[in-house]
C-alpha cells in the first residue's frame, strides 16, 4: 500500500469513470495513504467521502483522497463500505488539511478526521434533523367557537407564517390544540423546511469617527485576501466594528466566521449578534461543549450555508462553509487559540492562511496584539488599525502601584486594598480581584525535609485545594488525597505555601461577610450555565466582589465595576519562560479594562514587591505596545503613581 508523496493531496475527482482502487487516508499515526479497490458491487466513492476500509484487523472510517491512483500499489485490500458516494469536505479544506499536515508535521488521515464532527467519524447519516414546525395554509376556517385555535392561528402568524412546535408549547398551547388546528386544514407540518431568519432587532449604535476611520481603512466591501489587526483599547467598540463588516457580506449572501478564545466568551457574544442577525438559525456556535449531536447540526448548517454568521472556539476554524468571505479572529493573542494535543495548532494561524487561500478578507482584534502580530503589522504584512478611546465617553482606568515590600498580607491582601476595596464598595460599586492561581494553595510541601507535593502522572507541582480537600495537577488533571504525612520523612508538618484563589475568597468572606462574593474560575464555573448564572448576577448591578482567574480577564462587560486589584503581578514578570512577560503584560491589560466602562471612573491597583520594575512601570506608562521589544507605538493606558 505504497504513496510515492505520502503529502500529496489530489483535490479534484479525474473523472467519472469507476473506481477499482482508491487511496484513503486513514485515521493512524502514518504519514501517507493507503490504497484499496472497490468491489464491484459497491456503490461508487467519490474524492472527499467517507469509506470505510479494513486496517490492522479492524475497520476504521477513511475519507477517500484519490480515485485510480497511477501509482496504485499492485495488491490491495477491499473496501469494506462506501458511507458516501458525494464530497462531504470541499476542495478547499482538502487543501487547507494538506497544508496542515505539512506544517504542523501531522498525518493526513488525522488531520482529516480532526475536520469532521465525532458523529460524522462514526460514520452517522449527515442529514439535517429539522425541528417539527408548522406553516399556515390557504385554507380558511370558522374558529368562532375555538378560541384558542385561533390564538394559535394568530401566533403563528405572527411569528412570520412559521413556528415551531417548541414555540407554540412555550406559549401555552397543546398538542391537541395543534392537532386540532392541523386537522381542520388550517396548518401543516414544514418539517424539511428551514426556520426563516428574523431580521434585526437591536438598533445599530452610532459610529464614532474612530470607527468610521477603521472601516474604511479596511474596507467594509474589501475583497481578496485583506488581513488587517485592529489593536483596540478595551471598551473602544471592535465588536460593533466586526458587526458592520459582517453585515456587508452577509447583503453578499456570504458567510462569516468569528474565533473567540474561550467557551465562556460564546453564548454573550452570541446574544449579541443574535440581536442583530436574527435569532433563527442565522447565527450558530460551534464548540466543544456542544453535544455530539448538536455539533454535528451546526456542522451540516455551516456546509449547507443555512447558518450566515458561525461564532465558535478554535475547531470553528475547520468547519465547513458553502461561501465564506470573511474572518475574524477576537483576542487574537490568546492562547486559548492553540491545541495543545492531538494535531497540535494554532487556530489563528490556520485562519490567516485559509482566508489567504480562499483570498478572503482577515481581521485580528485585541486589545493586546501578540507580538508576532505587531511585528506583521510594522512590516506591511498586516493593515494596522487602531481604536485609542473607548466609546460611550467612558475613560481609560488609572494604574497605581501597591509596594508590599516587608508587609504581611492577609490571605495574599495588603491592609491598604483592602481599605480601597472597602471604598468602592460603600459607593455602590463593584470591585474585581485578579489572582491566575486556582486552588488554596499552589504549592503543598514539608516543612521538615522540603517534600513537596509532585504529580505522579507528568512531575508537575500539585494545588492544594479545600472544599473538597484535594491534591489537583492543573496541567494533566491527576487528582490526590491530601496527604497527613510527608512522603519523605514521615513528619506532620505540612503546608500549603503561596495564595490561590480559594484562600483569597476565604479572607474576603472573612472581611466583608455581607457582601456578595462571585468566585469565576475553572473550579467553580465548568459549564456555561454556571457561567451564565454568575454573569447574571453580576450584570444586575448591585455591589459585590468578584474574584478569578483570566476566566474574568477576557471580553465581559461589568458596567458597575470601578476598581480592579491585581494580587500577583511580579510572578509573570519573573518567569523563566520568555513570552511570560507578554502573557502577563496582556492579562494586566485585558482585565484592567473591566473597570470604568460605564459613568464612573475606573482605578487599577496592582500589589508588588518590586515597583521599580521596567517591565512594570514600562506597560503603565507608555503602554502594552513598548512593554517588552519595544514594538510600534504605545498606547495610552491612563497616568500612573506609586502608593507607598
Amino acid at each position: 500500500m505504497g504513496d510515492a508523496n505520502p503529502w500529496s493531496v489530489p483535490i479534484s475527482d479525474p473523472g467519472p469513470q469507476p473506481a477499482s482502487v482508491i487511496r484513503v487516508a486513514v485515521p493512524v499515526p502514518l504519514a501517507r495513504g493507503f490504497d484499496y479497490h472497490v468491489p464491484p458491487e459497491m456503490p461508487q466513492p467519490s474524492v472527499g467521502g467517507r469509506v470505510k476500509v479494513p486496517f490492522a484487523g479492524r475497520n476504521l472510517m477513511g475519507i477517500c483522497m484519490a480515485l485510480n491512483p497511477a501509482d496504485a500499489h499492485a495488491e490491495t485490500k477491499p473496501v469494506a463500505e462506501v458511507v458516501d458516494t458525494a464530497p462531504i469536505l470541499a476542495p478547499e479544506l482538502f487543501e487547507l488539511a494538506e497544508w496542515m499536515a505539512d506544517y504542523y508535521l501531522h498525518p493526513i488521515g488525522e488531520v482529516l478526521a480532526t475536520m469532521l464532527p465525532t458523529l460524522a467519524r462514526r460514520g452517522a447519516p449527515l442529514h439535517i434533523a429539522r425541528e417539527e414546525s408548522w406553516t399556515l395554509t390557504d385554507a380558511e376556517g370558522n374558529l368562532t367557537r375555538a378560541p384558542r385555535q385561533r390564538e394559535l392561528l394568530e401566533a403563528i402568524r405572527a411569528n412570520g407564517a412559521h413556528a415551531t412546535t417548541r414555540d407554540l408549547y412555550e406559549q401555552g398551547f397543546s398538542r391537541a390544540i395543534i392537532k386540532a388546528v392541523a386537522g381542520k386544514g388550517l396548518i401543516r407540518p414544514a418539517a424539511d423546511e428551514p426556520r426563516p431568519s428574523t431580521p434585526a432587532k437591536a438598533p445599530r449604535p452610532e459610529l464614532t469617527a474612530e470607527q468610521k476611520r477603521v472601516l474604511e481603512q479596511f474596507g467594509e466591501q474589501a475583497s481578496g485576501f485583506n488581513p488587517g489587526l485592529l489593536e483596540g483599547v478595551t471598551g473602544s467598540g471592535k465588536t460593533e466594528v466586526y458587526l458592520r463588516l459582517i453585515e456587508a457580506r452577509c447583503k453578499d449572501s456570504q458567510q462569516a466566521l468569528v474565533l473567540v478564545p474561550e467557551i465562556a466568551l460564546t453564548p454573550q457574544t452570541v446574544a449579541r449578534f443574535e440581536q442583530r442577525f436574527g435569532a433563527q438559525g442565522a447565527v450558530s456556535s460551534l464548540h466543544s461543549n456542544l453535544s455530539d449531536g448538536e455539533r454535528l447540526q451546526a456542522w451540516l448548517k455551516c456546509r449547507s450555508g443555512e447558518t450566515r454568521v458561525v461564532i465558535g472556539t478554535r475547531s470553528a476554524v475547520l468547519a465547513p462553509f458553502k461561501n465564506l468571505g470573511l474572518i475574524v479572529v477576537d483576542e487574537e493573542h490568546d492562547g486559548s487559540f492553540k491545541q495543545q494535543d492531538g494535531l497540535r495548532y494554532s487556530a489563528r494561524d490556520v485562519a490567516v492562511m485559509r482566508a489567504q487561500k480562499l483570498g478572503i478578507p482577515l481581521l485580528l482584534g485585541s486589545a493586546t496584539p501578540a507580538l508576532e502580530s505587531l511585528n506583521n503589522a510594522n512590516r506591511g504584512r498586516y493593515r494596522h488599525l487602531r481604536l485609542r478611546q473607548r466609546t460611550g465617553g467612558a475613560s481609560l482606568p488609572t494604574f497605581r502601584l501597591l509596594d508590599i515590600r516587608g508587609q504581611t498580607l492577609d490571605h495574599g491582601l495588603c491592609n491598604e486594598l483592602i481599605r480601597i476595596i472597602g471604598a468602592h464598595l460603600e459607593q455602590g460599586n463593584q470591585a474585581l480581584i485578579f489572582l491566575n492561581r486556582r486552588g488554596f494553595a499552589p504549592s503543598y510541601l514539608c516543612a521538615s525535609c522540603g517534600w513537596q507535593a509532585q504529580c505522579a502522572g507528568c512531575d508537575m507541582r500539585m494545588t492544594l485545594h479545600r472544599n473538597p480537600s484535594v491534591l489537583a495537577c492543573h496541567h494533566c488533571g491527576r487528582r490526590e488525597a491530601v496527604p497527613e504525612r510527608c512522603g519523605n520523612c514521615g513528619s506532620e508538618a505540612l503546608l500549603g505555601i503561596g495564595v490561590g484563589t480559594q484562600r483569597t475568597e476565604a479572607g474576603l468572606a472573612e472581611r466583608f461577610p455581607d457582601i456578595p462574593l462571585i468566585r469565576i474560575d475553572r473550579d467553580t464555573t465548568r459549564s456555561q450555565k454556571q457561567m451564565q448564572a454568575r454573569l447574571d448576577q453580576i450584570n444586575q448591578g448591585e455591589r459585590a466582589i468578584l474574584l478569578g482567574t483570566q476566566m474574568l480577564a477576557k471580553g465581559h462587560h461589568f458596567p458597575k465595576v470601578t476598581l480592579v486589584g491585581v494580587i500577583n503581578a511580579d510572578a509573570g514578570f519573573l518567569s523563566a519562560d520568555f513570552r511570560a512577560p507578554e502573557r502577563t503584560a496582556q492579562l494586566i491589560t485585558q482585565v484592567a479594562g473591566r473597570a470604568g466602562r460605564a459613568e464612573s471612573a475606573g482605578e487599577v491597583w496592582i500589589q508588588t514587591y518590586q515597583p521599580e520594575s521596567e517591565l512594570l512601570l514600562s506597560l503603565i506608562q507608555d503602554g502594552y505596545e513598548k512593554i517588552n521589544l519595544r514594538l510600534g507605538i504605545g498606547t495610552e493606558t491612563g497616568s500612573w503613581q506609586i502608593a507607598m
